[in-house]
């Protein structure tokens, strides 16, 4: 039997949150090796395991895979994440590429100037819910199912979730107009295993912080 995927990336969210989500949600224990100091950034990138120089890297079924979108599609795939055909794969993909640029938006905010914060704050919460989270209550509207695709759980949910709780911790009561999906964060919060991933003391990372922020520019230079 083979081990259990090794996630190599620093001790917070970044882009490796999405992948610790999935495999939470697909019920796959994971390990963590984390990068705490420029060094051990160098040791990967001397070692050669980092196809493009890059983290998020894990480790899975005898690969060292990087770039996150497809560590994710492979996970998806391989956990039955990931719709049963073409077309709702494709639904996925672009549900999960918008989900994906909120929670980009939401990601970076902590790493920019302190004079910018507010503005772009404002932008988050005035995009979530004028472009993004309209989309998904009228999906879910029309469709009348409890999940985005498939009426089965895929990887577009579980992406959604975590966008979801992102958004809130900006903004506590951003689904306020979006009763949908307000039901469905409560519906997917109470799959099993993502129930397990929300519980204090999972692998699931804490909002980035200044003294984060601090450690990341450190190792990567920026």
């Amino acid at each position: 039997m083979a081990g259990k995927p090794k996630l190599h990336y620093t001790k917070g969210r970044g882009k490796m949150e999405s992948i610790r989500w999935l495999l939470a949600a697909a019920g796959v224990e994971f390990e963590e090796e984390f990068i705490e100091t420029k060094e051990d950034l160098e040791k990967l990138r001397n070692d050669g395991v980092l196809l493009f120089q890059q983290v998020p890297m894990v480790e899975i079924d005898g690969m060292k895979m990087v770039q996150t979108r497809a560590i994710l599609s492979y996970i998806a795939a391989k956990y039955n994440l990931y719709g049963k055909d073409l077309k709702e794969r494709a639904w996925i993909d672009m549900y999960v590429e918008g989900t994906t640029d909120l929670m980009g938006m939401i990601m970076y905010l902590p790493f920019q100037p302190a004079d910018t914060k507010e503005k772009n704050l404002a932008l988050i919460i005035e995009r979530a819910t004028t472009r993004y989270f309209p989309v998904y209550e009228k999906a879910l509207k029309d469709h009348g199912q409890d999940y985005l695709v498939g009426n089965k759980l895929s990887w577009a949910d579980v992406h959604l979730l975590e966008a979801i709780l992102m958004a809130e911790e900006c903004k506590p009561d951003v689904l306020s107009a979006f009763p949908l999906l307000q039901a469905f964060k409560g519906r997917i919060s109470n799959i099993p295993t993502i129930k397990k991933f929300l519980q204090p003391g999972s692998q699931r990372k804490p909002p980035t912080d200044e003294k984060f922020v601090a450690v990341v520019r450190k190792i990567f230079n920026i």
